[in-house]
């Protein structure tokens, strides 16, 4: 092994997969491809297994967690698995009052509004997820040298949820406090920036190989107040984890005029939704950073040729990026046929293969 490899979990068998060389943007074989949500609702076997079990609880239960993670490895052959969780998982473990309503998303029985509503928010321990540890074990055991990707909430997400109660379409309770009372905002999102770094870290020191930061709700923000109120506390969740050599990539929705910042924050690989061409995208990042996506997930539903000629359309795009890892632009949408993820990854490879 290299002397000049990073120190961390990179140090093992999946160091020089297809998908870690292209986060490390070095030359790869084929295009890397995993997809957000590829473990979940449209997998046959995926609602046989969750059947009767609530999701917050299917989060705690490191045999079912290792199961569902693997189970679009086997079908699909993907390049990458991504541990299987919800990004509230962090704060059910601290005691939050919340729960994972079918239909409707996280919801949060008492939202966080006042100074006071902070001391809810206490660090979290190592201890207080143990199942995340044992089941990133089992993983590891099983995948060999395909790499697995951490999963954690971005600060700004969590905290539209708490300050929300649930999922907003405006954010206006999240944009009230964001605005009016800046001070209150920055020490919620600093404390959140605590607990997910700890997620992530636990992750990583059981054996994860990368580390994906969602912030599914930022692009409800203009550059300037992502800046100033969001970009610290994302900064801060990156640098926690630097030291570990492991890959970092950062994902949101709706974010096209985000992407030079979201970059800025500190990753190695920023996502990027269907809205923004790869090679437009390359330009708004700017060197130095991988990119992932971003193929529309609704494509999948359109016949084989016509997802063929749009896969093709990302790739070309990403054609002269200094690292691609290909993806959806968002998650699987539930009904999408398992059938047609496959061949998009069959042919990916295919198209790619260098």
């Amino acid at each position: 092994m290299s002397a000049n490899r990073p120190t961390g979990q990179q140090q093992t068998g999946t160091y020089d997969s297809a998908f870690l060389k292209a986060c490390r943007r070095e030359p790869v074989p084929h295009t890397p491809v995993w997809f957000m949500r590829q473990a979940g609702r449209s997998l046959p076997e995926y609602r046989k297994v969750r059947e009767g079990i609530a999701m917050l609880d299917s989060c705690m239960m490191p045999e079912l967690i290792t199961e569902i993670t693997l189970q679009p490895v086997r079908r699909h052959g993907v390049d990458a698995a991504i541990y299987f969780s919800d990004i509230v998982v962090p704060l059910k473990a601290i005691g939050i009052d919340l729960d994972i309503r079918p239909g409707v998303g996280p919801v949060v029985e008492r939202p966080v509004r006042t100074r006071a509503d902070l001391e809810r928010l206490r660090p979290l321990e190592p201890g207080d997820v143990p199942y995340v540890t044992e089941a990133v074990r089992m993983l590891v055991g099983e995948l060999g040298s395909t790499p697995l990707i951490g999963f954690a909430g971005a600060p700004f997400t969590l905290a539209s949820y708490l300050v929300e109660g649930g999922p907003s379409r405006n954010h206006e309770h999240t944009k009230a406090m964001m605005y009016g009372d800046p001070q209150l905002w920055a020490d919620l999102l600093d404390r959140l920036a605590v607990i997910t770094s700890v997620f992530l870290k636990v992750q990583i020191e059981a054996g994860a190989s990368a580390v994906q930061l969602f912030d599914s709700w930022t692009g409800a923000l203009a550059p300037a107040d992502y800046r100033r109120s969001v970009l610290p506390a994302s900064a801060k969740v990156f640098e926690s984890v630097a030291g570990y050599g492991v890959p970092r990539i950062h994902f949101g929705v709706g974010t096209g005029e985000l992407l030079g910042l979201m970059g800025e924050a500190g990753a190695d690989v920023v996502g990027v939704d269907w809205r923004v061409p790869l090679d437009e995208a390359a330009r708004r990042v700017g060197p130095g950073k991988a990119l992932q996506g971003n193929l529309d997930p609704a494509v999948l539903f359109a016949p084989r040729e016509a997802v063929e000629d749009k896969a093709r359309e990302v790739l070309d795009a990403a054609a002269g990026l200094e690292g691609h890892i290909f993806n959806l632009g968002h998650g699987v949408l539930p009904n999408t046929d398992p059938a047609a993820l496959t061949r998009l990854v069959e042919y990916v490879h295919e198209r790619s293969a260098r």
